[in-house]
């Protein structure tokens, strides 16, 4: 995620609160009571699953009592009407005995649920879409849910960074926000800690674009005449709000790079040299895979929107979305090497909890600072000295990027940004080129598709530098003091 400010010296980086729900459904009139327990004849107790999945900045992301493996997303959007209409069938494990579970939805109304092909109660309430199957779920079984829904879908304005969550545009849609978007437009466990993979099918307006994460596997006549289903396939773990949805009027080119699909995408509003400046997409990711090891999927590409409402770039994995500003610098290449970054930060490996995020934003911004390294326009050594020498007295050094707090997570003064790239240049210098860049490397190999936290990647870094890091990493992350100069 990059804000449109494109220095952190000048001020902050910011991005999306958590979404709230825009409105709540009241409960079907034929929802059967809800059992919150019960216990089978062999003694086994079973309970409802938990409304949040316990992260510590947004208890109420995500929920407990399973894991989703899979999600089948057939979407129609009517831009006419500003309606979507949806089937989501959600493969899942449970990892609790579950009499009901909970799914992130908000708002939207739901037709009917069914959980292994029978009929389930359901309860709306809260940005929840509360689901009892017929029959209670034990630990470790494979589940399929199906949730039809259809209606007019929310955004969220966010006075820092503008509107966020599914944003009706004039001739489409873009879904695109953090941390939490992906409830706004499907139902969904949503929170990095629990990624799936995705198969995401969208139904549009003949003539238009449709547009969404991985691999494009077809394009053919809808069930609707007059409408186009583009059907996508994210074959690698993802994280629910790195998918998007993007219709409109859009310029379309299709390549291939090392044997991969590149979809590059630029609204037709927009001029033709934006479409040059995204084309070194390829170029960019080649850069990185030097530096951080091989490309971690098998699609790459990205858009760019054109709404006057949304001032970042997000991460979206294989397909990054940009807001049309960042094309109005001369040279727009480093918000590409910031998001492409985060395909191997923040994406492959992601965060387990959002007080992790530094080491998303922290990791890109470093990424920026190579790339302009690697292009002889500034060293990291350069902008890192520039950074540090803030006065005493800065906010930077007051919120360390490992213990933000709410407040300051997305917002002034960038500190997982800047200060999580502060870091990594501090560890650089302690422990030097060679060991330092395998960290990198193997950091992002061994946690491939998986999640991580701060804890993780201090003991991995010294691991591979064979060294005793504490002392850096407290000052570094946690201090709300001026580190010493490695």
């Amino acid at each position: 995620m990059r804000r449109r400010a494109r220095r952190l010296l000048a001020g902050c980086v910011a991005v999306a609160a958590l979404l709230a729900g825009a409105c709540s459904v009241p409960p079907s009139p034929t929802l059967r009571e809800v059992p919150t327990a019960s216990t089978a004849p062999d003694g086994t107790v079973f309970g409802p699953g938990s409304d949040g999945i316990g992260d510590s900045y947004y208890p109420k992301a995500g929920n407990g009592g399973y894991d989703v493996g899979n999600y089948d997303l057939d979407v129609r959007y009517d831009p006419a009407a500003g309606e979507l209409t949806g089937n989501a069938t959600i493969t899942a494990t449970a990892t609790a005995n579950l009499t009901r579970f909970d799914l992130d939805f908000d708002g939207l109304p739901v037709t009917s649920t069914t959980v292994n092909g029978q009929a389930a109660g359901r309860q709306q309430q809260g940005g929840e879409l509360v689901i009892t199957p017929a029959t209670p779920l034990p630990t470790g079984a494979t589940f399929t849910t199906v949730v039809v829904y259809r209606g007019k879908p929310s955004s969220h304005t966010e006075p820092a960074l503008g509107a966020t969550g599914f944003l009706t545009t004039a001739d489409g849609a873009v879904a695109i926000g953090e941390p939490q978007v992906a409830a706004s437009w499907f139902p969904v466990n949503d929170h990095p800690r629990d990624k799936a993979t995705y198969t995401i099918r969208i139904s549009a307006p003949s003539g238009l674009a449709a547009l969404s994460n991985g691999t494009l596997v077809s394009k053919q006549p809808a069930a609707v005449a007059g409408y186009t289903t583009w059907t996508w396939r994210e074959s690698s773990p993802m994280a629910p709000y790195l998918a998007t949805m993007v219709v409109g009027n859009y310029r379309v080119l299709q390549s291939t790079h090392d044997g991969r699909p590149v979809v590059l995408a630029v609204h037709s509003s927009l001029p033709a040299s934006i479409d040059l400046e995204l084309a070194q997409t390829p170029q960019i990711v080649d850069y990185l895979a030097s530096v951080f090891g091989p490309y971690p999927f098998d699609a790459l590409g990205g858009i760019v929107i054109n709404e006057p409402r949304v001032n970042f770039a997000l991460e979206n994995q294989t397909r990054p979305v940009y807001a049309a500003t960042f094309f109005a610098d001369p040279d727009p290449s480093w918000v590409l090497a910031h998001e492409l970054a985060h395909q191997w930060y923040g994406d492959s490996v992601s965060i387990n909890d959002w007080s992790d995020i530094w080491l998303n934003e922290g990791f890109a911004t470093y990424a920026e600072w190579l790339w302009n390294e690697h292009r002889g326009v500034q060293t990291a050594q350069q902008a890192f000295d520039r950074l540090y020498a803030l006065p005493d007295d800065a906010q930077l050094w007051q919120v360390p990027p490992a213990n933000l707090g709410l407040d300051h997570i997305f917002q002034a003064p960038g500190s997982e940004y800047a200060r999580g790239a502060m870091t990594l240049q501090a560890l650089r210098l302690t422990v030097g080129d060679d060991a330092f860049f395998r960290i990198l490397r193997g950091w992002a190999a061994q946690k491939k598709d998986g999640v991580a936290t701060t804890r993780d990647f201090i003991a991995f870094a010294e691991q591979v530098s064979g060294r005793q890091l504490d002392q850096l990493f407290q000052d570094w992350l946690y201090g709300t003091v001026r580190p010493p100069r490695p």
